[in-house]
C-alpha cells in the first residue's frame, strides 16, 4: 500500500512494484523449503505440533491467495490435510504443563504422531470433534486454518468444518470469571487470553461468510470482546497478558506477540461484520503498544524467550504480522508498514541459512540452527504480508 497522498512518479512506482516482486519471488522459495517439512501420511509437517501445522496452513493458503502459480499444490495441501490429519489428532494422550517460569508448552505423547495413524485412521474429517484435542485454542487454530482455505478455494466443506468446531467451543461458554469467556483446555480451568482472543476472531471470520447466521456470529463476537475487554487481560501499557489469575486479575505473564496479534485481526473482522469506530480503536491502541513494546531499534519484533522458543513460542511472532497485516488494510499506518517491512527485509538478509532457506527463531540473525516448519512458517508470515504493502 502506499502511504503517499499525492502524485506518484513513475519511478517510484517501479521502485515499490520491485519490491513487491521480491518478496513474492522470497515468500515462494520460501514456500518450497517448508514443503519439505511436509508429510503426506500425516497431512501434517514434521518438526512441529499439532497447532503449529494449523498455522502452516494458514500461511499456505495466504501465499496462494497471493500468488497463483502455487495455488494447485496448494489446493493439493488442504485436500490431503483434510483426509488424513485427524488420524493424527493427539487427543489421546495430549498433555500440557506449565514450567517453573510460569510459561506454558506443549507437551505430546511420545511417538506422535505416528503411535496415533492406526488407531484414529477411521476418523472422519466432517466431524468437528476430529479435530479437537482437549485445548480450545488448538481447535479454534484450525478452525481459522480452514477458513484461510476456505477463502482461496471457495469449498464449503472447509466452512461447515470451520462452524462446527465454533459451535463445540461455543457450548462450553462461562468461566469462574464473571461468568463469561472460556477455558484454555477441557481439563485445566486456566482463562487465559489465546483462546478468548480465538474464540473473538473466528466468530467475527464466520459472520463475514455465512450471511445466513450472521447475527449470531456478531452477537457472538460482541459478546466475547466485551468480555475480554473488561476481564483485566489488557494490562495498564496497553498491551495484553497472558491470562488470568484464580481470582480473576491480571497474571502479570509473559507479553507474547501472538497476544497482541491476534485480537487485531479479530476486531478488524468484527468491525467488517458491525461497523463500529471503537473495535479499529482499540485493535490501534494495541498494536502500537505491542510494538512499542516488542520491537527493537530497528522494528524487528522479537519474543522474550528468544533465542530459546520451542516448542510453541517459534510460531507466535508470524501471526502477529499476519494479524498486524489486516489492521494495516483497515486502518493504514506508516509505523505498521515499517514493522512489516523490517521484519521481512531482516528476516531474508539475516536469519536466513544460504544453503538451504531455512528461517530461524530470530528475526535479526543470525541464523540458528535448527531451523524447523514452526521457525519458517512463521516468518513466512512476514514475508508473505511484505507482498502486500
Amino acid at each position: 500500500m502506499l502511504l503517499n497522498t499525492g502524485l506518484v512518479s513513475p519511478a517510484l512506482l517501479l521502485l515499490v512494484a520491485g519490491g513487491a516482486s521480491a518478496q513474492l519471488a522470497n515468500s515462494v522459495t520460501a514456500f518450497t523449503t517448508l514443503q519439505t517439512w511436509y508429510n503426506n501420511s500425516t497431512g501434517l509437517w514434521n518438526t512441529a505440533g499439532w497447532w503449529n501445522a494449523a498455522n502452516s496452513l494458514t500461511v499456505v493458503a495466504e501465499l496462494a491467495a497471493a500468488d497463483s502459480s502455487i495455488l494447485d499444490e496448494a489446493l493439493s495441501i488442504f485436500e490431503t490435510t483434510y483426509s488424513v490429519a485427524p488420524s493424527a489428532n493427539p487427543s489421546n494422550g495430549l498433555e500440557k504443563k506449565v514450567e517453573s517460569n510460569g510459561d506454558i508448552v506443549t507437551i505430546y505423547p511420545a511417538g506422535w504422531p505416528y503411535n496415533l495413524l492406526e488407531k484414529r485412521a477411521s476418523s472422519d474429517s466432517s466431524d468437528p470433534s476430529a479435530w479437537l484435542d482437549g485445548a480450545n485454542d488448538d481447535a479454534e487454530w484450525w478452525a481459522l486454518a480452514w477458513i484461510a482455505a476456505y477463502d482461496v478455494t471457495g469449498n464449503d466443506t472447509y466452512l461447515a468444518l470451520a462452524e462446527g468446531i465454533f459451535s463445540d467451543i461455543a457450548n462450553s461458554w462461562g468461566t469462574y470469571c464473571g461468568d463469561g469467556g472460556i477455558y484454555w483446555e477441557t481439563t485445566n480451568n486456566y482463562v487465559n487470553a489465546i483462546a478468548n482472543e480465538l474464540f473473538i476472531s473466528l466468530a467475527a471470520h464466520l459472520a463475514n461468510r455465512v450471511p445466513g447466521n450472521s447475527t449470531t456470529y456478531i452477537a457472538w463476537a460482541e459478546k466475547a470482546w466485551n468480555w475480554f475487554a473488561t476481564s483485566g487481560m489488557i494490562n495498564a501499557e496497553g498491551t495484553i497478558n497472558d491470562g488470568l489469575t484464580t481470582n480473576c486479575t491480571n497474571n502479570n505473564q509473559t507479553t507474547w506477540s501472538y497476544n497482541q496479534g491476534v485480537i487485531l485481526g479479530g476486531l478488524v473482522e468484527l468491525n467488517k461484520a458491525s461497523a463500529n469506530q471503537s473495535y479499529i480503536d482499540s485493535a490501534n491502541s494495541i498494536a502500537e503498544a505491542a510494538i512499542s513494546a516488542l520491537a527493537d531499534s530497528n522494528y524487528v519484533i522479537h519474543d522474550a524467550c528468544e533465542p530459546d522458543c520451542a516448542p510453541d513460542a517459534t510460531q507466535f511472532k508470524g501471526i502477529f504480522i499476519r494479524n498486524l497485516l489486516l489492521l494495516q488494510d483497515a486502518s493504514p499506518k506508516d509505523l505498521y508498514t515499517e514493522v512489516m517491512q523490517a521484519c521481512a527485509t531482516s528476516i531474508w538478509a539475516n536469519d536466513r541459512d544460504n544453503g538451504t532457506n531455512e528461517l530461524s527463531v530470530d528475526w535479526s540473525g543470525p541464523f540458528i540452527s535448527p531451523a524447523n516448519s514452526s521457525t519458517h512458517s512463521s516468518a513466512m508470515d512476514a514475508l508473505i504480508a511484505a507482498i502486500s504493502i
